[in-house]
């Protein structure tokens, strides 16, 4: 049993019907959630935006924070089929994507080629310790987390929309580990860190975990309503200084002559452009979340660190003196000022 409403709905639908259909999806998608979910508010945000913006999530944590739990509960409160990639030394690319394999056809009595879809074939998939791979397996993610398409044996297939990589990394386990790739990190949206919960949360997730099963989470969101609301997000009007506000946070994220002495002190390279095409359309998505429909500067602020912190590429001196991502994104929102207007 669930509780979608009927997709025909949405075709006489205006923006602003939309929206508020997206603010109200956003809170049930929340509530199923937290039916497993103790805390963690600001990653289920970060979540929920990527979903609506359309964008693929890192989710970075040490071992026991539920990152698996939260993918695969949001993609049951989402009703889309959802596959689990678990990454290990020896996967291969064509577990990933699928290969061609030799069947019989019924019709001729011959032999014939007949592709079989690997997992990245869903919704959801939750790419569990990527960085346990190589880089040639991990690779295969790159074409489908860009262009939503596979490519085998030279064919083309198209994956069915919508489409998202939830990717999860252990940060402390580094023995037998490949580094992800600057291109292939620059691929996610956000990166998403999980932290230890605070003690009564803590308390709260032992109590729940430790008696009955939870309550099971439905589907509350159809696919074609997740796919109106991700067109609804990018019609959102956006000022020209807040815009400009990003770029002027991107662009003074890289090492130059005219970047803040700690950037050049400590970066070897900044953020790409897409940082800033996160930083609006992450905006756009957070702002209708909260029943706004306008885009501030403090949208803008707020999604900075999970924007930033997977592109900024630190020298050897910053590692050695324990410079995180993190800092330098704050002292770079400290730095560079907001334009002056009433966003």
């Amino acid at each position: 049993m669930t509780s979608i409403s009927a997709p025909t709905e949405l075709s006489g639908m205006d923006d602003a019907a939309l929206a508020e259909r997206l603010h109200s999806a956003g809170g049930r998608i929340a509530t199923e959630l937290r039916k497993v979910i103790v805390g963690q508010d600001d990653v289920v945000e970060q979540a929920l935006i990527g979903l609506f913006a359309g964008g693929n999530c890192l989710l970075v944590g040490v071992p026991g924070l539920a990152k698996t739990l939260l993918i695969h509960s949001l993609a049951r409160a989402l009703d889309l089929t959802f596959s689990r990639i678990q990454f290990t030394p020896d996967l291969m690319p064509s577990d990933v994507t699928g290969t061609d394999v030799i069947q019989d056809d019924p019709v001729t009595g011959g032999r014939k080629l007949s592709f079989m879809a690997g997992p990245i074939f869903a919704n959801v998939v939750l790419a569990d310790e990527i960085n346990r791979t190589p880089p040639k397996t991990q690779a295969a993610l790159l074409e489908a987390m860009q262009e939503r398409r596979v490519t085998v044996q030279g064919r083309t297939y198209p994956l069915d929309l919508p489409f998202f990589v939830f990717a999860t990394q252990n940060p402390i386990e580094l023995e037998g580990t490949y580094p992800l790739p600057e291109a292939q990190l620059d691929r996610f949206m956000f990166e998403v860190v999980l932290d230890y919960l605070n003690e009564e949360d803590e308390v709260e997730v032992v109590r729940a975990t430790t008696t009955v099963a939870p309550a099971e989470i439905v589907p509350v969101v159809s696919k074609a309503e997740i796919l109106a609301f991700q067109q609804v997000v990018r019609r959102v009007p956006v000022a020209d200084a807040v815009v400009r506000y990003a770029v002027a946070l991107t662009r003074s994220s890289r090492p130059t002559s005219g970047a803040p002495d700690f950037i050049n002190q400590w970066l070897s390279y900044g953020a790409s452009v897409r940082a800033a095409q996160a930083l609006v359309l992450g905006g756009k998505a957070r702002a209708l979340l909260q029943g706004r429909s306008h885009v501030t500067y403090d949208d803008v602020r707020a999604l900075a660190r999970p924007v930033f912190r997977h592109r900024l590429l630190r020298n050897f001196q910053a590692q050695s003196e324990r410079v995180t991502t993190d800092s330098l994104v704050d002292r770079l929102l400290e730095t560079v000022p907001r334009p002056k207007s009433g966003l």
